[in-house]
């Protein structure tokens, strides 16, 4: 029995040393300039990935432009009929459980892994890729257990990243190196031509995916928080969905969520020097940025719960969120999210402890947070 456990883990080792890094799905132009701007810094043990990335960068370039060229009118005329949903929590809050509730409503849609890990050229690889590739993609994901695919909804951010756009997530390729692009966390004080290329391209991946599942579409980001104003300028009428959770549990899954994205979408062995820090400011800068630009939101455009009580009464915690939003339709989505209820009932999150000290630092930096949403120090 041990050899065959040892067995079943030699094997599962194999396979996430092979699994799709997020930078796979970069196009050429946008995978050199990340490695240029970090000075080529790869480490020893990850040239393997940086080579078969380099080979990947030169074919997404190629299905780009055929993409573009069999898509590229349709895509343009495309409009989106009704403004998107934004779940804008900070990681850890609960911010995928409520994106998979919500893409559980069949006028909904979302982008999926395989569309935000090759924005380049779905539209024409998708189908083909997703279907003779599944083995390539882990099953659970790394930070939490939770079951994942090819087709489950994914972060927006991360197809911006392979479409060439600047994002602090790149600092996940050289986690060694100063963070990436703090500037593009909220896009305050960037040129106004970078806002507009960054606009450009978000908007033309909105497209992408309303022309392939023209539904109401469904996204979500914890930087998208820092990023209202910019947000409503391109749909006015978007409507916003706040999540937040326990401070200290934030903390503790935070870390362990950039650990997990280090270790294994990074191109060097992460010393994490300066994680706890990051953590920590970036939580703030979040929560400021939100409470900044609130206001802009029309009040019947924004909802904000705690995770403790959907999960403890989703049913009726998702029914609040339906009318406060005027979402209309959630009898006809009621079956289909008791199903998925039911499918993970079983579930259990991540536990952690945390020390005195972690909790004292933790208290004193966000303490706003703890106050204004009710949560003990």
């Amino acid at each position: 029995m041990p050899s065959a456990v040892c067995q079943k883990q030699e094997k599962s080792d194999e396979k996430a040393r092979w699994a799709p890094r997020m930078w796979m799905g970069a196009s050429a132009s946008a995978w050199w300039r990340l490695l240029a701007r970090n000075r080529f810094a790869i480490e020893w043990p990850y040239l393997y990935i940086a080579a078969v990335d380099s080979m990947t960068s030169l074919l997404n370039s190629t299905l780009r432009l055929v993409d573009r060229a069999i898509y590229g009118h349709a895509v343009a005329r495309t409009e989106i009929a009704e403004p998107p949903i934004f779940i804008i929590g900070h990681w850890r809050s609960g911010t995928t459980l409520l994106h998979e509730l919500l893409v559980l409503d069949e006028r909904h849609t979302s982008p999926n892994n395989y569309q935000c890990f090759s924005p380049n050229h779905f539209l024409l690889t998708e189908k083909l890729f997703t279907r003779w590739f599944r083995f390539l993609m882990p099953e659970r994901r790394p930070m939490d257990n939770m079951a994942v695919g090819w087709t489950t909804p994914q972060e927006d951010e991360f197809a911006l990243c392979n479409l060439g756009q600047p994002s602090p997530y790149l600092t996940i390729a050289f986690p060694n190196r100063p963070q990436a692009y703090p500037e593009y966390m909220d896009l305050e004080g960037l040129p106004p031509q970078a806002v507009e290329a960054w606009k450009e391209a978000l908007l033309t991946f909105f497209k992408q995916l309303t022309y392939k599942t023209p539904k109401r579409l469904v996204l979500k980001s914890p930087l998208h928080a820092c990023r209202i104003k910019v947000l409503m300028e391109l749909f006015p009428g978007a409507k916003f969905i706040n999540i937040v959770r326990n401070p200290y549990v934030l903390y503790s899954s935070t870390m362990h969520m950039w650990k997990k994205m280090y270790a294994h979408h990074g191109l060097q062995t992460p010393r994490y020097a300066g994680l706890e820090a990051f953590v920590l400011r970036t939580f703030v800068h979040i929560h400021e940025r939100l409470e900044a630009t609130r206001g802009l939101i029309a009040p019947r455009n924004l909802h904000e719960l705690r995770y403790e009580d959907l999960v403890a009464n989703p049913v009726s915690q998702m029914r609040c969120l339906y009318e406060r939003l005027d979402l209309g339709g959630f009898d006809r989505f009621l079956p289909a999210l008791e199903s998925y209820l039911a499918s993970v009932a079983d579930y259990r999150p991540n536990r952690y402890q945390l020390s005195p000290e972690e909790r004292a630092r933790v208290a004193r930096s966000w303490r706003p947070y703890f106050e204004q949403y009710g949560y003990e120090v």
